[in-house]
């Protein structure tokens, strides 16, 4: 590694925290629970994995601290970045130490393309120690490359075979930690000795159940995210000049944008799977907004900050629907749309699109409709992560209030600022809590291996208390799956867990947006803190405080 500044230095030497059941080490004592089912098709899932579905549900309690058999264990990074990814690998790390000091890790590089073509390193003390606590996968390295054939899976054993390995560990979320159990199915079925372990990975937060009540680094992104908005916050209520429209990351599910609402109490933060239940046109939304707006500039205060998830426009019914029949049009006509120009491409679409889809997409800005014909990926289809919705959101309204205006019904300024928080989250220096939380599921693998069992999820719960009290143990990965039609065919996945309206967190939101939409509420959270009180360090994010009180 190049030089390391001095809070990396300090960060260094912090010692996670480990529950009660790990602290004599990864040899535990296993407690079985019931048989298990799955979330959904059960007999689809049954008849896919049949050597590893029912499995019972495991709980750990502390061993006699004396150890096991040395083991050679790999590991990989799967999927996009997650602030603690590498205090998983350390717990793992020190927890196959724990089973023998001559077990032995090697981590495969650049995600499950390293286990296919055997691109490999070892990870040795040395390795990990430079590491511990910080952000990033740049150990290793990630990739995106899925895990789901025979051809891949025998390429699989054999890199294994040659290094001796009989246990792999797959650190990412839910295509990932499907793919793991799609691997552990074969090598089971086909009697491989090699085991397979999921790590649960992903800022989005939308892997989690009752066993796995968080995923690792949605508690850090959260942090950062809510930082920045409310560094905005403060500087809109310094200048009150600006509406800023902040995008935040989670394609599939609001639960970031949802946490930083509750951690920094914005005027507006819409929730995708609000909009869907209700059925919302983008013109209600905007007309929402509007509405905030207006309702401010009277009481004087032309500004405000305005929370937009990612996914937010594949949730809207009427766009969708645009989005499906856009896809197929422009896939029926490839070699005509080619050859046009951009505009020529909008031209296309709005010539030849069903009355209700026209309507839709030439009522949005001219930027989005080019987006929307031009941004898309190597099938053809929409990339929706690009579209720049908080542009499109802010053109809207200022449409809107330009009419209203004209009309004499509203007297306020607008301008905007808009931002997309991403990046700035997947690989920041993870909380005190995601440092505790990784290095325990690392660990806790760790104990899974050492224990014989194989298509488990590491599972670390209970964390709202202290971490001596938090419970240690494994779920099936089976236990989370469902079937879902995609690319035309049926696949096994693990279901993503959605924002509950019915849940605690939302109707929190719920009871206090209104308030906080007129008046200037605004929480500053500050950065990430390391070092201080507990109750300011090793704070939970309020969507776990709430779903647990």
């Amino acid at each position: 590694m190049s030089e390391i500044s001095p809070l990396q230095k300090a960060r260094a030497a912090y010692a996670p925290k480990l529950p009660a059941a790990l602290t004599k080490g990864a040899a535990v004592e296993v407690v079985e629970g019931a048989p298990t089912t799955a979330v959904a098709d059960i007999e689809k899932i049954k008849a896919i994995f049949t050597t590893t579905f029912g499995s019972p549900a495991l709980t750990f309690k502390a061993g006699d601290g004396k150890g096991g058999k040395a083991v050679n264990v790999g590991v990989i990074l799967s999927g996009g970045q997650a602030p603690g990814g590498h205090n998983v690998i350390a717990g793992l790390f020190d927890g196959i130490k724990s089973l023998s000091p001559a077990s032995r890790l090697y981590g495969f590089l650049k995600g499950p393309d390293g286990l296919v073509k055997d691109e490999y390193m070892e990870l040795t003390g040395d390795v990990i120690d430079a590491y511990r606590n910080t952000g990033g996968f740049d150990m290793i390295g990630s990739g995106r490359t899925k895990l789901e054939t025979d051809e891949q899976f025998e390429a699989a054993r054999k890199s294994c075979e040659k290094l001796g390995i009989t246990a792999l560990v797959i650190i990412g979320g839910d295509d990932s930690n499907t793919n793991a159990c799609m691997l552990a199915e074969y090598f089971k079925s086909h009697k491989i000795g090699i085991s397979v372990t999921g790590c649960p990975k992903t800022i989005d937060g939308d892997l989690k159940n009752e066993w796995i009540e968080t995923s690792f680094g949605f508690d850090t992104a959260c942090r950062v995210y809510s930082e920045l908005i409310g560094n905005i916050g403060r500087d809109a209520n310094s200048a009150k000049k600006y509406w800023h429209f902040i995008k935040l990351m989670g394609r599939s599910a609001s639960h970031i944008a949802l946490e930083c609402a509750l951690q920094t109490r914005p005027n507006i933060a819409i929730i995708s799977e609000e909009v869907a239940a209700k059925k919302m046109t983008l013109g209600s939304i905007v007309d929402d907004i509007v509405k905030v707006v207006a309702a401010r500039a009277a009481n004087g205060m032309n500004f405000g900050v305005a929370l937009i998830p990612e996914g937010l426009i594949e949730f809207i019914p009427e766009i969708k629907a645009l989005i499906s029949e856009l896809n197929d049009l422009l896939a029926a006509n490839a070699a005509k749309v080619d050859a046009m120009d951009k505009a020529g491409k909008v031209a296309f679409a709005a010539d030849h699109l069903s009355a209700d889809a026209a309507r839709v997409f030439k009522s949005l800005p001219m930027g989005i409709e080019m987006q929307l014909c031009n941004d898309r990926d190597p099938h053809g289809n929409v990339q929706v992560s690009l579209i720049e919705t908080e542009k499109m959101l802010a053109e809207m309204v200022g449409a809107k209030l330009k009419e209203m205006k004209a009309a004499g019904s509203y007297a306020g300024k607008f301008s905007t600022q808009t931002h997309f928080f991403g990046y700035e989250g997947r690989c920041a220096a993870p909380s005190n809590f995601d440092a505790d939380y990784c290095y325990s599921l690392g660990f806790n693998a760790a104990a899974l291996i050492g224990a014989g069992r194989t298509g488990y999820m590491s599972s670390v719960r209970n964390v709202t208390k202290a971490s001596s009290e938090w419970i240690a143990g494994g779920i099936p990965i089976t236990m989370m799956m469902n079937i879902e039609h995609r690319h035309g065919h049926d696949k096994p996945v693990i279901r993503k867990a959605l924002v509950e309206l019915d849940g605690a967190p939302f109707k929190f939101f719920a009871a206090h947006r209104a308030e906080w939409a007129v008046k200037t509420a605004y929480v500053y959270p500050g950065p990430i803190q390391y070092f201080g009180p507990a109750e300011v360090c090793d704070l939970v994010t309020k969507t776990i405080e709430l779903e647990h009180k």
